[in-house]
């Protein structure tokens, strides 16, 4: 307003600024704080991770390096906007919560189950998710048009392969996982088969969650011409989850570094704890 009046009409500042009713002090105030840098940060984590929120992005801006306090970050995304929720499809609540007990060590239990989606051509495809318990690490994310019985086994051998043998694997009550090719592998293998109650999907919670945070940063956020562009991303996104992504649910650390920390070897590693509640300044 002052500048307007001072462009607009031959007067002076002090005039100008009594009649915006503004103190002269305040026009001659200039604000030191640049907050370009966090600006460009945020709007590049809005960009890369768009389902996710403040305390998400305040955890990788930490563990990225930067000393920025929680209530700047926190200033700089309303400022923004950010704290606009998106509409994202979501499912029904479970009504019944059953806890689960964490497993006392990596690779002893194991989590697994079906998801669905639709090509752009309105083709469907499936993904078959697993993780594991101790530290909800992702096993592994196959995708394909079709996933009957005899495919699940081949996708377990190879992960067993790369990751080593569970002894127990959580499933529920689908025809793939009570087929007798099913059963008789995972005795072949023995592996213990945990199928939840049916109509009780939070029996197997750690997946149930899973399947949310992967359904809402790929299944509902990409347009797929076909199932190889699927495959990429999920294999992109489970690179990011399992090194890069904070987990509530492990103290705001990355579920590498937790089961780094707790079953050794973490001389090597570049990851540092980045929970909120640790890290503000």
């Amino acid at each position: 307003m002052v500048a307007y009046l001072l462009e607009s009409y031959s007067v002076s500042i002090s005039r100008a600024c009594r009649v915006a009713r503004l103190p002269k002090s305040m026009y001659y105030y200039k604000n030191v704080r640049d907050d370009s840098e966090t600006i460009n940060k945020l709007v590049e984590l809005a960009e890369k991770h768009p389902t996710e929120g403040q305390d998400l992005y305040y955890s990788r801006i930490r563990q990225q390096g930067f000393q920025w306090n929680y209530k700047r970050v926190r200033r700089v995304y309303l400022l923004l906007g950010m704290n606009k929720r998106r509409k994202v499809r979501r499912r029904v609540p479970a009504r019944v919560k059953v806890p689960l007990i964490v497993p006392e060590q990596a690779g002893d239990t194991w989590s697994m189950d079906f998801m669905c989606d639709v090509l752009v051509n309105k083709r469907r495809f499936r993904t078959l998710n697993i993780i594991d318990d101790y530290n909800r690490e992702a096993i592994a994310v196959e995708a394909a048009y079709t996933i009957p019985a005899i495919r699940v086994t081949q996708i377990l051998e190879r992960t067993i392969h790369e990751q080593g043998k569970p002894n127990c694997i959580r499933v529920d009550n689908g025809p793939e996982f009570n087929s007798k090719e099913f059963k008789d592998w995972c005795e072949s293998k023995d592996i213990i088969v945990q199928f939840t109650q049916p109509g009780k999907p939070m029996q197997n919670g750690y997946m149930e969650r899973f399947n949310r945070t992967f359904m809402e940063n790929i299944l509902d956020a990409y347009l797929f011409e076909d199932i190889n562009q699927v495959q990429v991303l999920a294999d992109e996104w489970m690179e990011d989850y399992n090194y890069s992504r904070p987990h509530e649910a492990l103290g705001g650390i990355t579920p590498n570094l937790y089961k780094q920390l707790n079953c050794g070897d973490i001389e090597n590693s570049t990851e540092f704890p980045t929970s909120p509640q640790f890290q503000q300044q």
